[in-house]
């Protein structure tokens, strides 16, 4: 089945997005806008599609849209190189947030557990923690 040029709501429909979402992408240039014939609609190619679901697929993974545009720029065939570097840096940031969410759960799980066990009724470990001087930032 052939698939030919369409309108903005039906490659929005086809990728799952809505319209407004491909005229965003458009402002920040990464899909490009069709002409619009004298007295018509404009009708984007099929590749359209493809390249949305690129979009959306690299910001489930974490990719901010400026990645994204660096990983469309990349898509040469050639640059496969280039692109492991950009995944790896995200891949080392994807790591320390992770330790770091480690570190917050365990420590929320502290607080509760020192609020489960009692303790002075006048007092909230929780509360306390939060009130407490913590490091100094600069």
């Amino acid at each position: 089945m052939q698939i030919h040029a369409s309108t903005i709501g039906a490659i929005a429909g086809r990728a799952g997005v809505n319209v407004e979402t491909i005229r965003y992408y458009q402002r920040i240039g990464l899909v490009r806008e069709p002409t619009r014939p004298a007295r018509g609609v404009r009708r984007y190619p099929p590749d359209t599609v493809e390249r949305i679901r690129f979009i959306k697929r690299a910001q489930e993974l974490g990719f901010a849209l400026g990645e994204v545009a660096e990983l469309l720029r990349l898509n040469d065939g050639v640059r496969c190189r280039d692109a492991r570097g950009l995944a790896s840096r995200k891949l080392a940031l994807v790591e320390a947030r992770i330790r770091d969410l480690t570190l917050v759960r365990r420590t929320l799980r502290q607080l509760i557990a020192e609020c489960d066990a009692g303790g002075a009724p006048d007092c909230c470990p929780i509360i306390d923690s939060l009130s407490a001087a913590g490091p100094r930032r600069n």
